[in-house]
């Protein structure tokens, strides 16, 4: 039986800026994150259809763990100084909160 949600986050990038982006992201923006909300389920770019799209998806055991790992995370002071890096990549965000179905394996 499945338990926990998945939070799955897209970002559309302005037009060539997925390369930069995950440059900025590995060198700075994945230890934090790691670190401070754990459960990494997957990171991916988009090839095919809508293009220019960063997915990543944290698992979390329910609402309440998630609000306090972002509240940290948005607390912190390397993922502060990281933020305006990336920021001006972004044209668009979007966030999801997935809840497995009875049968899911996660």
């Amino acid at each position: 039986m499945a338990t926990g949600i998945v939070e799955m986050r897209t970002y559309t990038l302005h037009p060539g800026k997925v390369p930069l982006y995950l440059e900025h992201y590995e060198k700075e923006g994945l230890e934090v994150q790691r670190r401070i909300l754990g459960n990494l389920v997957g990171y991916y770019s988009s090839e095919i259809g809508t293009v220019n799209q960063i997915v990543h998806m944290w698992g979390y055991a329910d609402l309440a763990e998630r609000q306090r790992r972002r509240a940290e995370l948005a607390a912190d002071p390397t993922w502060k100084a990281y933020l305006p890096k990336i920021l001006p990549l972004i044209q668009l965000m979007e966030n999801k909160i997935l809840i497995p179905t009875a049968f899911s394996p996660r």
